[in-house]
């Protein structure tokens, strides 16, 4: 059966590519990807395959590169940036194949949140101040549910971590505060994380939206509200308490 590989290549550090990935973009004989969001040291990865900038194309022409590649049986990648998964549009890409007859394959990817998180050097759960992520986006053209608008998702006071979004902003930070969150509340932006020029801005809902203006970014930032960016307290982990029994240790007796 013929196959096409959906690929995600990280967030753009070429090295924090998969093994498999870097495999099947070496092995290409096509590789359909997502315009400027792919550092060229991992286009340039594709030695024998031809290369096609998806940016510049529409749905269906995207989908007749990929079936047709595919129905010759030429080894066909998909690349996405990041994870294909994460708001990368491969449900569309992997019915329309499916229903010809071809076969796809997710490969994943790090995704730019966590490539932010590596970046801030922090943990985006902490035991005593949250142990749940919210990833999402804010509304603009393409529509969220209501039970999804921000108000409605900053209520859980979890880790909100925002893609596609810092156009946005301010519309963030007024909702945020709506839905609960102190103004006080840390907030980090990582404007293209792990890329050469990455830029790392961090405030509070009180003040993000004019430091954010100020640098002039627009785009291809991630936003992370939460406590746990400057927590002013936190609970060790269990895991590793003497205390603490599981089922590779026993916790250790207190000395008399």
């Amino acid at each position: 059966m013929s196959e096409v590989f959906f690929v995600g290549c990280g967030p753009g550090d070429p090295e924090l590519i998969t093994v498999k990935a870097k495999k099947l973009i070496q092995k290409a004989d096509v590789v359909v990807y997502s315009g400027s969001l792919i550092p060229d040291p991992i286009l340039k990865l594709c030695k024998k395959g031809k290369l096609h900038d998806a940016a510049k194309l529409v749905r269906e022409e995207i989908f007749d590169l990929l079936y047709k590649n595919a129905k010759k049986d030429k080894l066909v990648v998909r690349l996405h940036d990041g994870d294909p998964s994460i708001y990368g549009a491969i449900k569309e890409q992997i019915d329309n194949l499916e229903e010809k007859g071809i076969k796809s394959t997710v490969i994943p990817g790090v995704t730019a949140f966590l490539a932010s998180a590596a970046a801030l050097g922090m943990q985006l759960t902490l035991p005593g101040v949250t142990q749940t992520i919210i990833v999402t986006r804010g509304e603009s053209r393409t529509k969220v549910p209501k039970r999804e608008k921000i108000s409605e998702l900053a209520k859980h006071k979890a880790t909100l971590i925002f893609y596609l979004s810092i156009q946005l902003i301010s519309k963030l930070v007024a909702e945020a505060i709506e839905g609960g969150y102190k103004k006080s509340t840390p907030v980090a932006v990582v404007y293209r994380a792990s890329w050469p020029d990455q830029k790392i801005i961090k405030g509070t809902l009180g003040d993000i939206a004019k430091k954010i203006k100020d640098e002039k970014i627009t785009r291809t930032a991630i936003v992370i509200i939460s406590d746990v960016i400057d927590p002013k307290t936190y609970e060790y982990s269990k895991l590793y308490d003497k205390k603490f029994s599981h089922g590779y240790r026993k916790a250790k007796k207190e000395s008399s």
